[in-house]
């Protein structure tokens, strides 16, 4: 694992910075905004905002060292897998009050990204996964944050457009050089060269951020093999 493609680059900054993106956006919606559907199948903007208030019991358990507890509560609740989780987070909230969801994400969320921050980015964190550094989990939240913020629609400045675009791209290429993925991926001056057997393309840094994110629209016309291959982020 090499993290070489995150040289330069601060994740609690970029991690304040995309969660303020995405208050922003809630905090301007109506009740139409809320029940509009997002990018991800099958949920609307609410339910974006229910999965995001969710995933703060796993970061929470991670600082707490009590992902024990909560695999427990998980059994009990019949949750199984990833996607059992995700889905889980969304029903739990579909009937509470818009604003108690909206506020226990703020106030979840907001203490996260201040312990990690306070944690430095050389601290150990207990995941799933194992012994992670805090620094690199925190890449991980950035990118699942600004994701999310593009699937309900949250607003990026144009001037900023460039920027962020090159550290999503940037997280992708770690990413898939953590996961061993069987892709070769080559900064060019306009972006990437995904190199994978026979097949070749060439990304804007956007598009590999879409790709490794499993958002690439259906139309796109990478090759399905380096479509399915560069998704590490989903």
């Amino acid at each position: 694992m090499s993290a070489d493609a995150l040289t330069g680059l601060d994740p609690f900054d970029i991690l304040d910075s995309e969660a303020a993106r995405l208050d922003a956006h809630f905090a301007g919606l109506t009740d139409a905004g809320w029940a509009a559907p997002s990018r991800c199948a099958g949920w609307s903007v609410r339910d974006v905002l229910g999965h995001l208030a969710g995933e703060e019991l796993y970061n929470h358990a991670v600082l707490d060292g009590t992902l024990d507890d909560l695999s427990a509560r998980l059994e009990r609740e019949g949750v199984k897998g990833l996607d059992g989780f995700n889905d889980w987070t969304v029903r739990e909230r579909r009937d509470r009050p818009l604003a108690a969801v909206l506020e226990e994400w703020r106030e979840r969320s907001a203490e996260t990204r201040e312990r990690m921050r306070e944690l430095g980015p050389d601290a150990s964190l207990t995941t799933m996964a194992g012994p992670y550094p805090n620094r690199l989990q925190a890449f991980h939240y950035c990118s699942e944050y600004a994701t999310h913020a593009d699937d309900v629609g949250a607003l990026v400045d144009p001037g900023e457009q460039p920027g962020r675009a090159a550290w999503r791209a940037r997280v992708g290429v770690f990413a898939l050089a953590e996961a061993d993925a069987p892709v070769d991926v080559t900064a060019t001056p306009t972006g990437y060269r995904v190199r994978m057997g026979d097949h070749e393309a060439d990304l804007t840094a956007a598009e590999l951020a879409d790709a490794t994110t499993n958002r690439l629209p259906a139309d796109h016309p990478l090759h399905r093999d380096l479509r399915e291959a560069l998704v590490c982020l989903a």
